[in-house]
């Protein structure tokens, strides 16, 4: 493989290190928040929550904006706001103040969460793509793990404020996201659509072997020639032969965020506490050892996403999920007869849990979105896909409390499993193979009236 690729990529998927971080470092910061400023349930959620409401925000607005500008130009921009968001919520004066701070690091993480993905599909050749776009959920992992090790280094029982250093330390990803992509190209594909022929051409040839890119550049004209009279924006993606892509896209960020993978990074102190942990460094402390799988889990998935293929790691996965959480809400169910063991039993069933969504469908929800639109509408598309991803996850950070006041830990974690067995009727149906296929390739697939199950 190219190792300026490599390179590209991994700078590129910084941008997915500040998602992880921003996203999980509210977790930690949560309990002192709360000693600190007395706040009720009902303000945690919207501090939990300010986040996927500004990632709603940034999914919905800023789809036409990348086709626009271009996948670089967006990631640019987006570095600048993650700075401006951590500073803000670093210095917040007030709660209200830390929402808005958290809606506008949202809104960078919701335009983040696609752009990303979608600039290093652009520029991955098709028989790496799968490892080179998951390293962007990798670092999302790492991000993940990165914000639970700062917040226990700074958490401290006597002093309520040791939240503001937690948030602070998110400037430093943002910078070097920033100064990275300032010396990284536009995307090919991008570029071509453009009518930027030889800059796309010289972006091509410096990511592949020469016969590779010429075929890649006639591939991707003979795309766009037949594309330039094909409806653009709603009505172009509404076409009945891209109907699957949109089923695809909507249902898997339906079935990863309903299984309450992000309860357990939002709340995974909350819920350790319930397990009977005291303190809250201590509570941190299983959410750290879970940041470790999530990054081992990833890496595997990493390895094999283009040797064993998408279809297979989704059935494996969601196989895994199902026992995981049924697990988790058994041990919660029998707290009283567990006594002690409960934290160990808890900690391992969601260990469990959370290694075999990040070999499967965390990585997946995101590289499949990628791959499966027409660069027409490509933007538009991932748009979707987070707007979907954002909107689930807002709808399961927000009712989590409540459905454990209501139905207890046990039962949530009940429908939480038995959302994945859903999940795994609908994943046969719908879960394509896309390995090894070229961006064009899976394209003619829909055109010709293909299955997901087909391809």
């Amino acid at each position: 493989m190219n190792s300026r690729v490599i390179l590209i990529a991994l700078i590129a998927a910084t941008g997915g290190l500040l998602f992880g971080f921003d996203t999980g470092v509210i977790s930690g910061a949560l309990p002192s928040l709360k000693d600190d400023w007395a706040l009720s349930d009902h303000t945690l959620a919207l501090l939990t929550t300010g986040v996927l409401f500004g990632a709603v925000i940034g999914a919905i607005c800023s789809g036409k904006l990348s086709d626009y500008l271009g996948r670089r130009k967006m990631i640019i921009i987006n570095a600048i706001i993650f700075a401006a968001g951590a500073l803000g919520c670093a210095y917040a004066t007030s709660s209200q103040m830390l929402i808005a701070m958290r809606v506008l690091v949202g809104i960078a993480i919701g335009i983040t969460s696609y752009v990303v993905p979608m600039y290093i599909a652009e520029i991955s050749p098709a028989a790496h793509r799968g490892t080179l776009v998951t390293l962007n959920q990798l670092m999302i992992t790492i991000g993940l793990l990165a914000s639970y090790i700062t917040d226990y280094l700074f958490s401290n029982n006597a002093n309520p404020a040791s939240w503001r250093p937690m948030f602070l330390i998110g400037v430093v990803p943002s910078i070097v996201l920033l100064t990275g992509m300032i010396f990284l190209p536009e995307t090919s594909r991008w570029l071509i659509s453009k009518n930027r022929y030889a800059e796309g051409k010289k972006v091509l040839a410096s990511m592949e072997s020469p016969e590779s890119a010429e075929k890649t550049f006639r591939e991707i004209e003979l795309d766009l020639a037949a594309e330039r009279h094909a409806p653009k924006g709603a009505n172009g993606i509404l076409q009945p032969w891209l109907r699957p892509a949109l089923i695809i896209t909507v249902g898997i960020f339906f079935f990863q965020q309903f299984s309450g993978v992000n309860t357990i990074i939002y709340y995974s102190p909350i819920i350790f506490k319930m397990a009977g942990i005291t303190g809250n460094a201590a509570s941190i402390l299983p959410a750290i050892i879970i940041g470790i799988v999530n990054v081992i889990a990833c890496g595997v998935s990493v390895f094999f996403l283009d040797k064993a293929g998408r279809r297979k790691l989704y059935m494996i996965g969601i196989y895994g999920m199902i026992p995981s959480l049924a697990l988790a809400g058994l041990c919660f169910f029998l707290k009283d007869r567990l006594g002690s063991s409960l934290i160990y039993l808890s900690v391992l069933s969601i260990i469990c849990f959370i290694f075999f969504i990040n070999i499967s469908l965390s990585p997946l929800g995101w590289l499949l979105i990628s791959e499966i639109y027409p660069i027409n509408v490509r933007g538009l598309g991932m748009s979707i896909g987070s707007l979907s991803h954002w909107g689930f996850n807002a709808i399961i950070a927000f009712t989590f409390l409540r459905m454990v006041n209501a139905l207890g830990v046990a039962g949530t974690f009940w429908i939480y499993s038995a959302v994945c067995i859903l999940g795994l009727c609908w994943g046969y149906f719908y879960i394509p193979e896309t390995k090894g296929k070229s961006l064009e390739e899976i394209e003619a697939h829909w055109r010709a009236g293909g299955n997901p199950r087909s391809l």
